[in-house]
Parts: C-alpha cells; structure tokens; sequence
C-alpha cells in the first residue's frame, strides 16, 4: 500500500530542537502535529499579509478615482 505521508529531513541547532522538542510536549501534541500546525498557521500569516496588502493598493486606486465609500464601490 502507498505512504499517505512523506517524511522530511532538515538541520537546526541543538538548542532549537531542544526548544522544539519542549514546545510539542507543552502543548500536548506529537513533533508532527505541531510542524503540521506551524505550516498551517504560517500560510494563513502569510495570506493575511498578501490580502492587507492588496486591499491597501486597491483603497489607493480607489480613492483616485473618487471611490471613497462602501456604496460607491
């Protein structure tokens, strides 16, 4: 039967596998479940920051052309 999961191998330092290590027992999760949220929450900062700076540029555009309210939009 095929692997439903890939295993990755990276390098970090001693003390932040350490630190790692500590932060999934604290939180009661396995070293996978926590890359798993860590990646997940990541994505969801990084979206964030993409559409705050997208609505940024279009309040600009907007307000060049005399959009200025949620009704004129």
């Amino acid at each position: 039967m095929a692997r439903k999961t890939s295993v990755l191998e990276f390098s970090v330092s001693p003390a932040l596998a350490k630190e790692y290590e500590r932060l999934a027992e604290r939180e009661g999760m396995t070293k996978s479940d926590l890359f798993r949220r860590m990646v997940v929450t990541y994505k969801a900062k990084r979206e964030e920051k993409e559409f705050v700076a997208l609505q940024r540029k279009m309040a600009r555009r907007a307000r060049t052309i005399g959009v200025l309210t949620e009704e004129e939009v």
